[in-house]
């Protein structure tokens, strides 16, 4: 429990009862150790190095008990506040390790709304409702894993240089079409002169048809 809150007696009954339904929860996949109450059985060393240790609800821990897995931290409607968010909820954020955030179902707009301003991230956000005897518990937010993207910069450098090389790959072909223009139009450009013969044999022939219509006109 925060050593800044006192909870009523009727709520720290069954803010203690989730602590112990939720350690048969996670039982399945971890070790689990509770702080229930004033209970500091399973402490949890602070962020800054040689600071006084943390006693969340919830200790997740590997099945040897060696490394911590993450702190899952219930709270109920009187605990929902900015005084607890500022002591022990950034606290435990900043555990390097997931942090699971159980809320009662009335108080999940105000956990949300206290994580953004104080920029609090949270693994898993729970929400819980009591029905009768038996508190039902429902996934609200879990944050969503960080896809690793193999050098980017690498990546980044290929997309510049990909434009280029199909300029290049491009430009290529037009610069060949050129050279064979030229080509073919050296050849069209020697042939050219081989047709003025022919202009200058057409002249006799019309000089004889000339001479033949004259003595046509004489006889």
């Amino acid at each position: 429990m925060s050593p800044i809150l006192v909870r009523p007696v009727r709520e720290q009954l069954e803010h203690d009862r989730i602590i112990r339904l939720l350690q048969a929860k996670y039982k399945r996949k971890f070790e689990v150790a509770i702080n229930p109450g004033n209970e500091q059985n399973a402490p949890v060393s602070g962020p800054p190095p040689g600071s006084a240790p943390w006693f969340p609800d919830l200790v997740l821990q590997n099945e040897r008990g060696r490394k911590l897995l993450g702190v899952v931290e219930v709270e109920t409607a009187e605990s929902v506040n900015h005084l607890e968010a500022m002591s022990q909820w950034v606290a435990f954020s900043r555990l390097r390790t997931p942090f699971h955030l159980y809320l009662p179902q009335s108080m999940i707009d105000v956990g949300r709304r206290l994580c953004e301003d104080m920029q609090i991230p949270v693994a898993e956000l729970w929400a819980y409702t009591v029905l009768g005897d038996q508190p039902r518990f429902t996934l609200v937010q879990k944050s969503a894993v960080p896809e690793v993207k193999a050098r980017p910069a690498a990546a980044a450098r290929a997309g510049a240089n990909g434009p280029v090389r199909t300029r290049a790959r491009t430009a290529a072909p037009a610069a060949k079409r050129k050279t064979a223009a030229k080509q073919t139009a050296r050849p069209a450009a020697r042939r050219a002169p081989a047709r003025k013969p022919a202009s200058r044999t057409a002249r006799p022939a019309s000089k004889k048809s000339a001479s033949i219509a004259r003595t046509q006109k004489r006889k």
